[in-house]
């Protein structure tokens, strides 16, 4: 074999060597802060098959002395998520070639850079955090914005409106109310974007139109923040993140972090919701119903304009999706969280009397009898005991009960049926008709362990249901698996007339 020839076969060897490597190391890791767990998945980038996933419940809220407070303990959310991504296989870990984020939508928290010392510290592999250099995270489940104080706010340059929960007003009712507390911090974002810019150790604070639009003041057609209407109302505006496009790609991860090489490329944070329906629908005639500790039932929407403001008073919402679509949600507050309410009120019960029992098998007990429940009867149950956002006077209230209507079976039955109906109400079956869409696919615990939920799904939305496999860390991991995904610099579609992005 003469020079030439061989150097060219070594030349073709090499060339396949690097191709195999390359698709060995095609991993994507999605992360998802949810509100009551962290999820992590790893995918196979090529094939969009799930390799591993792992989640761990936070346990993370603090009390407060606030009424309607909902808030939580950040560095215990990243303890929790230092675990979750510990217990991925190491020989997968250092295959991992991407990673996307994603998380609950909505809440803020606040963080301290000083001098270039952030308030993350890198240590033997692992994140802790200071915790005298970051707020608690408030949360979407935050009531302290109430009526009269959201009618207080500037009205919106947007479709979408405000609620309490949302990062603008929470920051508002902050800045009124604790003005000298903002004064210690000189960062915001919500809990996805804190991570993204911990793991790209990053000074400045990226976050996405999907989860822009969920802090409210964000027009999802000019895709800008309402600067103009924000700096009237006297907001600290040098506290907003600045804006990206979903699926690009803000840094580079800056440490070995559990052997997840440094240098590999971190997405700008997602919603959970838009994740999560990205990670479940695998068709246009498909809707998502998620069941966790809020409910939601979504679908895509091609060819939507947004108009500019005033806001939309509807139950039904459109939040930007990916692609420049958007996707059609009926966003209840009111899921898991009443039905977990309803389990802890009965432990109350059992406790008065010195009796204890496990919660898991009260769950087990309700959803076995209320399966077996015959009852017929007029009781109605109104579970929205959490308001909605359209309307956070709601009550709940039952209706028709009698002496021989109210066996524990057939209350939980009807209770679930009370939380579809509702449901139903915010975005009926006619409208899903009306789209075309033919099936529903749902996720969460609740549905996949509660057959009652499932039952009255079909029965109300007269919808064939499948349990799906979708989770938003995943979808935050397809996100990434996209050749779409991009570097983030001055070429990128930005808010160019934002000065923030100046």
């Amino acid at each position: 074999m003469d020079s030439a020839t061989y150097n060219h076969l070594l030349q073709e060897v090499v060339k396949e060597v690097e191709n195999n490597i390359i698709i060995m190391n095609n991993y994507i890791l999605g992360i998802d802060l949810g509100t009551t767990s962290v999820k992590v998945t790893v995918i196979n980038g090529d094939t969009k098959e799930l390799v591993e996933h792992y989640t761990k419940d936070t346990n993370c809220e603090v009390p407060n002395n606030i009424e309607g407070g909902h808030e939580q303990h950040v560095p215990t959310i990243i303890s929790t998520l230092n675990i979750c991504v510990s217990k991925i296989s190491d020989c997968l870990r250092k295959r991992i070639s991407k990673i996307g984020v994603c998380g609950q939508m909505h809440g803020v928290l606040f963080w301290k850079i000083a001098k270039w010392q952030p308030p993350w510290i890198f240590q033997g592999k692992t994140y802790r955090i200071d915790e005298n250099s970051v707020s608690r995270l408030y949360t979407w489940q935050d009531s302290r914005c109430d009526s009269g104080f959201l009618a207080s706010l500037p009205k919106p340059d947007s479709h979408l409106g405000i609620s309490s929960g949302y990062g603008i007003p929470t920051t508002f009712w902050i800045k009124r109310n604790r003005p000298d507390f903002l004064k210690k911090y000189n960062r915001s974002g919500l809990i996805s974007s804190f991570v993204a810019a911990m793991l790209t150790d990053q000074d400045t604070v990226y976050t996405s139109y999907q989860n822009a639009a969920s802090w409210g003041y964000f027009n999802c057609r000019d895709l800008e923040w309402n600067i103009k209407i924000l700096e009237r109302a006297d907001f600290p505006i040098e506290l907003l993140p600045r804006l990206r496009p979903s699926r690009d790609i803000i840094g580079t991860l800056k440490n070995n972090w559990h052997n997840i090489p440094e240098g590999i490329p971190v997405g700008v944070d997602l919603g959970d919701l838009q994740c999560s329906v990205l990670s479940t629908i695998n068709a246009e005639q498909e809707a998502v119903i998620n069941f966790s500790t809020s409910a939601q039932i979504a679908y895509i929407v091609n060819n939507f304009i947004p108009p500019n403001g005033p806001p939309l008073v509807n139950p039904i919402s459109y939040w930007p999706y990916f692609d420049n679509q958007f996707v059609a949600v009926a966003p209840s507050l009111n899921g898991g969280n009443v039905l977990t309410l309803f389990v802890n009120m009965i432990v109350g019960w059992l406790s008065e009397f010195g009796e204890s029992v496990d919660q898991d098998d009260i769950w087990k007990r309700l959803i076995s009898l209320g399966l077996e429940d015959k009852t017929q009867s007029n009781l109605q149950i109104k579970p929205t005991c959490m308001g909605e956002r359209f309307d956070t006077s709601l009550t709940a209230s039952v209706r028709y009960a009698t002496g021989n209507n109210v066996p524990l079976g057939h209350v939980f039955r009807v209770l679930c049926t009370g939380l579809i109906q509702n449901l139903n109400e915010m975005l009926p079956a006619k409208v899903l008709k009306a789209a075309n869409i033919k099936r529903l696919v749902g996720n969460g615990q609740s549905l996949q362990r509660n057959m009652i939920l499932k039952n009255e799904i079909e029965r109300i939305y007269q919808l064939p249901l499948v349990i799906g496999d979708g989770d938003a860390s995943k979808g935050a991991a397809l996100a990434m698996s996209v050749g779409g995904c991009r570097f983030t610099d001055s070429s990128v579609s930005v808010c160019h007339a934002c000065p923030l992005n100046a």
